[in-house]
């Protein structure tokens, strides 16, 4: 029972001590407070997205995989017609190119413009992250500058010997805005590389799945012709 009283007792404290910390803060602590948790939300919302979308693109290329390496592309284009992932849109291309295209080449072209369609609704809103953590410092900054001219303002007028009382206390209320738009700005730079990177892998695997269908499509569509000169 002490030890859970103690732990309360902490928490109790760091929570007194961060509201104490934004309320000495003035104004400008709270629209940086907005934007920490309008960018923690994306992030939030980001991770999830790309996370789901990550499963159901791997899922579909082990359904579709198989299928293709038989020579099953009306089987396979019937998977992916049922399906709205990105790695079905990019096969999709493909396998429709694939009726009709007398070159490899125009196979592969097909698969880069279901690609292009694909990458924008990857990025999408991931830009805003990083400029929340950019406004999150701006605001900080002008926070600080604000109360230091309203710092100087007031000990102009201040008795002599409490000049550096006050002006080292209103400085240290003053810097409380650029610390918490740092503390606001890194974990959304943090969060927006990490999605940069997520993204990156993701058109990194559909680009090599599209590698891997045109490379597969050859070597089935060279056994097909070789067993039909045999015949």
């Amino acid at each position: 029972m002490p030890t859970t009283a103690t732990a309360a007792a902490q928490n109790a404290g760091i929570v007194d001590t961060a509201i104490s910390f934004i309320q000495d803060g003035g104004f400008f602590m709270y629209p940086i407070l907005i934007v920490l948790a309008l960018g923690l939300a994306l992030s939030l919302e980001r991770i999830i997205y790309l996370q789901t979308t990550k499963a159901r693109n791997q899922k579909t290329w082990k359904d579709v995989y198989p299928l293709i390496a038989k020579g099953q592309f009306r089987q396979a284009l019937d998977v992916v017609s049922t399906s709205n992932t990105g790695m079905a849109k990019v096969i999709g291309y493909g396998l429709e190119r694939a009726k009709t295209a007398k070159r490899h080449d125009d196979i592969e072209l097909a698969m880069e413009e279901g690609l292009m369609e694909i990458i924008p609704r990857l990025e999408t809103r991931t830009p805003y992250i990083a400029t929340f953590a950019n406004i999150a410092t701006l605001l900080g900054l002008l926070g600080t500058i604000l109360g230091l001219i309203s710092a100087f303002t007031a000990v102009a007028s201040a008795d002599p010997a409490q000049k550096a009382d006050l002006l080292s206390a209103s400085i240290s209320v003053a810097m409380n805005t650029t610390a918490f738009g740092l503390i606001a700005a890194i974990p959304m730079l943090l969060a927006f590389a990490f999605i940069n990177s997520m993204t990156g892998k993701m058109v990194d695997s559909m680009e090599m799945a599209s590698v891997k269908f045109v490379n597969v499509f050859r070597q089935v569509s060279a056994q097909q012709e070789r067993k039909n000169d045999g015949q």
